[in-house]
């Protein structure tokens, strides 16, 4: 894990992970959203690649991805917002989300060497599986960029080892069986779910999918080490044309309700 990703999760301070797509609703309006995450009090910036087939997410994100390739927003430009974010916030972890066809088109070497030039502390590729490790995973871990797994409620015990293999910065906990922003897991299957797999690994497991409001957010920090908001935030960039300001308010909300969620107050 990075030093970066290690300071953000700190013992009983659950972290909040907050997901937007580059170049939505341009690659110009993204450097001031970025900055409204972070002057809200986000943790973790998950910075989405927009893809054309985007099968793990649901309307707000793909309609997201949309937006930013009808902007014209290529690889080339997420990896310029990246470096450009690492310069304006240097302590604050940046990650890479989406999937393998942006990410190794060129060779996976070339993009662990691009993303590490640009300050990238973790990859969440979709759908590269942990058996297939090799197609980018050691190029990641050889630029010191961690490989962010994803285990779900259906990953059995067999299964989750092979995923942890050669994970790293934190698991990320997908806590309901569908795609992003259309459903919320029970807390209580939640709080089960990261007990068992707490105990399997030491990195910290960070839940997301179906979290939108703070008193969702703050019920599954109570349980877990960090908290994944994505669709919320972007639909509000598509409400609101990129406009930061609401933005800034609304991860407010959900870094307040983080915060006090294991003292029961809840934003």
């Amino acid at each position: 894990m990075t030093a970066r990703l290690a300071a953000a999760f700190a013992p009983n301070r659950p972290a909040l992970i907050a997901f937007v797509t580059a170049g939505d609703p341009s690659p110009a309006a993204t450097p001031a959203i970025l900055d409204a995450i972070v002057a809200g009090g986000a943790d973790v910036i998950e910075l989405g690649m927009p893809f054309t087939d985007p099968m793990a997410d649901g309307p707000a994100i793909q309609n997201a991805n949309i937006r930013s390739l009808a902007a014209g927003t290529r690889t080339a430009d997420v990896l310029a917002i990246a470096k450009d974010f690492r310069a304006r916030h240097p302590e604050v972890p940046l990650v890479l989300m989406g999937y393998a066809n942006p990410m190794v088109r060129r060779g996976a070497e070339w993009f662990a060497a691009e993303a590490a030039e640009a300050g990238v502390d973790g990859v969440i590729c979709v759908d590269i599986p942990p058996e297939e490790d090799d197609a980018l995973g050691p190029q990641l871990r050889a630029h010191d960029i961690a490989p962010i797994r994803l285990a779900t409620p259906t990953t059995h015990e067999a299964r989750l080892a092979q995923v942890l293999d050669g994970a790293g910065g934190f698991l990320y906990y997908v806590s309901v069986a569908g795609i992003t922003g259309l459903q919320q897991a029970a807390t209580g299957s939640i709080e089960d779910a990261v007990a068992r797999l707490k105990a399997t690994t030491e990195l910290p497991v960070a839940v997301g999918f179906g979290i939108r409001t703070p008193d969702q957010a703050a019920a599954v920090a109570r349980v877990a080490d960090g908290v994944v908001v994505g669709s919320a935030i972007v639909d509000l960039v598509a409400q609101h044309g990129g406009a930061p300001a609401p933005i800034e308010a609304f991860v407010r909300s959900l870094a307040d309700a983080v915060a006090t969620a294991r003292q029961g107050v809840t934003a």
